[in-house]
């Protein structure tokens, strides 16, 4: 379990953001550039410009944070649909990793840089310390302020939430903020894992994300979901990964299958959400 915990990081942080995004109703598919993104520039920092890690950390984390800011604002100002928005910042984010390493990894990052990727705690890795604190932040986030209260009713209702004097421009751009922030996060964790920055990291990560959180229970319809669920999702998805690895099944095939589970996960929420409309509707009547 510690194992899994801990190779699912990367993909749990993501997937604590990506939950607050999904709740409004949105997606965020540029998860898996802004993770190469900050992963680099943290490690460019560190490695050329002399930053010691928790300065090169705390930028590449903010740097993470305005790539989602900046598809917030394009969701929620521009009336951009979130799939566009989240596809142009993906786009734009692998292409400023690849300009700003030139394709190359950028390695030598101090080892206290990386220490986070792959140290232990008593055998319980780090990354996964970071990962149950990020969803424990996150729980309280949503469980008991009114932020998250206005989280569901924007997922649930934008019309009645924006009558209802809720902040929603507010909440859009923040959601968005926070799923940049955590792949932020976890690019680092990256880059420390694997001691370098490389340009390709996070390619189709997205896939897994979204899967993790809709397993987890959060609907894509928005305004359901819990952080608990999206940490089943997450150890759902790091089990499947790990038995296929030592089952040996070829990395081609892993990607056919993890697609066939994000269909049947997406089939199930639409049945749920439509069995829900429907008690609601029958309850109304």
């Amino acid at each position: 379990m510690t194992n899994v915990l801990g190779q699912a990081a990367v993909m749990g942080i993501c997937a604590v953001g990506m939950t607050f995004v999904i709740l409004t109703g949105g997606i965020d598919l540029s998860v898996g550039s802004i993770v190469a993104l900050s992963g680099a520039l943290g490690a460019w920092f560190n490695v050329h410009a002399g930053f010691p890690w928790p300065t090169a950390w705390a930028v590449a984390i903010l740097a993470g944070a305005l790539c989602g800011l900046s598809s917030g604002l394009l969701v929620h100002w521009g009336r951009v649909p979130p799939f566009m928005a989240t596809l142009a910042l993906m786009a734009a984010a692998r292409g400023l990793t690849l300009l700003l390493t030139q394709g190359n990894p950028i390695s030598g990052t101090s080892p206290a840089f990386n220490l986070a990727g792959w140290a232990t705690l008593s055998g319980f890795p780090v990354s996964g310390v970071i990962l149950l604190a990020c969803a424990t932040a996150a729980w309280i986030l949503l469980r008991f302020t009114s932020f998250g209260t206005g989280v569901y009713a924007l997922g649930d209702n934008p019309e009645a939430a924006h009558f209802a004097g809720i902040p929603t421009g507010k909440i859009t751009v923040s959601v968005y903020a926070i799923s940049g922030a955590t792949a932020g996060l976890a690019g680092l964790l990256m880059v420390g894992r694997l001691w370098s920055a490389q340009p390709g990291i996070g390619m189709g990560l997205e896939l897994d994300v979204i899967a993790s959180v809709v397993l987890g229970g959060t609907s894509l319809f928005g305004g359901v979901g819990t952080i608990r669920g999206t940490l089943t999702g997450v150890l759902i998805m790091g089990f499947l990964d790990n038995g296929l690895r030592i089952l040996g099944v070829s990395s081609y095939l892993q990607q056919v299958i993890k697609g066939i589970v994000f269909i049947g996960a997406v089939v199930l929420d639409r049945y749920l959400k439509g069995a829900y409309h429907k008690n609601r509707s029958r309850d109304a009547a």
